[in-house]
């Protein structure tokens, strides 16, 4: 049995994997899911091996990455959540990405709510940002909903603007009333 990160009603969070690259790839190539991530472009599957390269490398020096969703009811790979720090950024920054057909069931709030407070109480991380379009009003009621607050916007190289998000540990859902 592989290490479990955490658990939450319906899923199981456990560590990314090189066996994991074809589901990450399934997940990132689908261009509809990607129109809101870096180019929004979908990613090649040499780019998804890359990507748990660098996973298994942060799980080494940080103890942490991207992680992989699965339905604790059909055990089948939903998709990926994690924290990272992109462009070497110090602030770790919650990601995630679900198959399409998992859209609009509540599974990303919960599995943001469930990485933050994995980062509170077993990271013991103090401070997680998340960054969105402002346009991505799915990812932006996601975040809004785990207890993140909108906090400045970034303004990037090629004009566009992306929203940034703050977690500060005492909004994690679990220490609300």
């Amino acid at each position: 049995m592989s290490v479990i990160l955490f658990e939450t009603k319906r899923l199981t969070c456990r560590p990314l994997s090189a066996a994991d690259t074809d589901e990450m790839y399934g997940v990132y190539s689908d261009a509809d899911a990607m129109r809101w991530v870096d180019d929004g472009q979908p990613i090649a599957r040499g780019a998804c091996a890359q990507w748990v390269e660098v996973t298994l490398r942060n799980y080494a020096s940080r103890g942490y990455g991207m992680s992989v969703l699965v339905s604790r009811q059909t055990q089948t790979v939903v998709g990926f959540c994690g924290l990272v720090h992109p462009d070497s950024q110090p602030e770790a920054e919650i990601k995630y990405a679900l198959y399409r057909q998992f859209w609009g069931l509540g599974l990303a709030t919960e599995a943001v709510v469930a990485m933050l407070d994995y980062g509170r109480h077993k990271l013991q991380l103090h401070e997680i940002i998340a960054t969105v379009a402002p346009e991505n009003v799915a990812s932006r009621r996601v975040l809004l909903k785990a207890g993140m607050q909108a906090v400045a916007d970034r303004h990037n190289p090629d004009g566009s603007l992306t929203n940034v998000f703050k977690w500060p540990s005492s909004q994690l859902a679990s220490d609300r009333p």
